[in-house]
């Protein structure tokens, strides 16, 4: 099989560290290689010229990187909203694996996977939190699995996580 994983990075991260714990992502490339046949990993990330060395490294690990200009909200807080270039390169890139795997609890992908589905191109939706995701995901939860299950396989059990 050749089948292509698109990730939404900051829903990802955010999702495992709320549990209280952090992602191993170099493991989890290799367990979405050994697992679910990913030839292609597109990790969809706001870019910050500050964490190359962390875009480096995620790329040494097989990732793809999709950067998304970011900004600055009121609050300080730095957005890169990522839904519409996963969906697109999703989309884009459908004649060239032959299934996808969805990284993300986000609702905003609801269409995308409703549309794999349709066309027969859907291996997975992995959700990050089984106890935090969007309503709008219940109804494929037939093709999930949650991440919650795999922290012993994909924690970061070292001091030194990511860049």
């Amino acid at each position: 099989m050749n089948n292509y994983a698109f990730i939404d990075s900051q829903n990802l991260n955010l999702s495992i560290r709320q549990q209280g714990w952090k992602l191993d992502f170099k493991r989890f490339r290799i367990y979405l290689q050994q697992k679910h046949n990913v030839t292609k990993a597109f990790l969809f990330i706001g870019y910050i010229s500050s964490n190359q060395r962390l875009y480096d490294t995620l790329q040494s690990f097989g990732y793809i990187l999709i950067f998304k200009p970011t900004m600055k909200i009121s609050t300080g807080e730095v957005k890169g909203n990522v839904d519409s270039e996963l969906v697109l390169n999703a989309i884009t890139e459908i004649s060239n694996y032959n299934k996808a795997i969805i990284v993300a609890g986000d609702g905003d992908y609801a269409c995308l996977v409703e549309y794999l589905l349709k066309q027969n191109k859907l291996e997975k939706l992995i959700i990050p939190d089984i106890n935090k995701y969007s309503f709008l995901l219940t109804k494929f939860l037939k093709h999930a699995v949650f991440m919650n299950n795999l922290r012993n396989k994909l924690e970061n059990k070292k001091r030194q996580a990511l860049p």
